[in-house]
């Protein structure tokens, strides 16, 4: 009999990723229809390389982008996607710390992006819930059905990814988060207890749940502090305020971290040679 490792394999590797993908179709500000860019691949997924985007800057560093009362005209969330050109991001934190209900938020609000949760594929691939896996698996096992399916998605744009809460904890799976951009939502834990309170997650079948979440917190905290963004997240705020946060830490990322192809841009012409492109 096949292991369900195996048959997690056949069936990631056929699977059309795209069906698992929920569309973002919300566009907060219409935008202009432009000739269509030259389409590129990767992956498999095909994406538009918009150039007559590469103007888009940070809008929070924009004094025209605020109108008279200080409050932004534009969604910074829909700004991100032209200038990810196309780089997914994935979201990493602990259970409960609102990765799925966030990271739909995002993809809607960035319009040109779609929202995949690994933790979903899991279940779709295997027919078995999360739970399940665990107690006829173990977690080793688990964690060995998340890579495969994490091997596969990465290699897909233009994709908000919602990541299981102990993605981290293997190496091997960084060489794959780290193709896009990696934001950790930073919790405390007892404001995810309030959340998840009487969960069936297997981890947390304990005598203190609360306890035992900490410690887990604290094991991890190292490998989410990988991250390239750190987002801390309050009791009070709500998926939209963490959007929000998002798309202001993001753009500064993006920032202070310019794509190399632009950074040979910028010294070309300060030394006044003409860019070819």
């Amino acid at each position: 009999m096949k292991s369900l490792h195996t048959i997690v394999a056949l069936l990631v590797s056929s699977l059309s990723i795209g069906a698992a993908f929920t569309t973002s179709s919300f566009i907060t500000r219409p935008y202009a229809v432009a000739p269509a860019a030259p389409s590129l691949k990767a992956g498999g997924f095909e994406y538009q390389d918009d150039d007559q985007y590469d103007s888009i800057e940070n809008p929070f560093k924009k004094d025209s982008a605020y109108d008279e009362e200080g409050t932004l005209k534009v969604d910074a969330a829909r700004l991100l996607g032209p200038r990810l050109k196309g780089s997914s991001v994935y979201l990493v934190g602990m259970m409960g710390s609102g990765k799925s209900a966030v990271g739909n938020v995002l993809a809607k609000r960035m319009g040109t992006y779609s929202f995949l949760d690994t933790d979903t594929i899991v279940e779709n691939a295997t027919g078995m819930k999360i739970p399940e896996i665990f107690e006829s698996e173990g977690e080793e096992g688990f964690r060995d059905v998340e890579s495969q399916v994490l091997d596969s998605v990465h290699a897909y744009v233009r994709c908000v990814v919602s990541t299981g809460g102990g993605i981290v904890c293997r190496a091997k799976n960084w060489s794959k988060l780290q193709s896009g951009i990696v934001i950790f939502l930073d919790v405390e834990p007892d404001v995810i207890m309030s959340r998840i309170e009487g969960t069936d997650r297997p981890l947390l079948q304990t005598e203190n749940p609360l306890e035992t979440l900490t410690n887990l917190l604290e094991e991890r905290r190292g490998k989410y502090e990988q991250a390239d963004v750190t987002v801390k997240i309050t009791a009070s705020m709500d998926e939209n305020a963490v959007v929000n946060e998002i798309a202001k830490e993001m753009h500064q990322f993006i920032d202070e971290n310019p794509p190399a192809w632009k950074q040979a841009k910028e010294k070309a012409q300060a030394e006044g040679l003409d860019w070819v492109q």
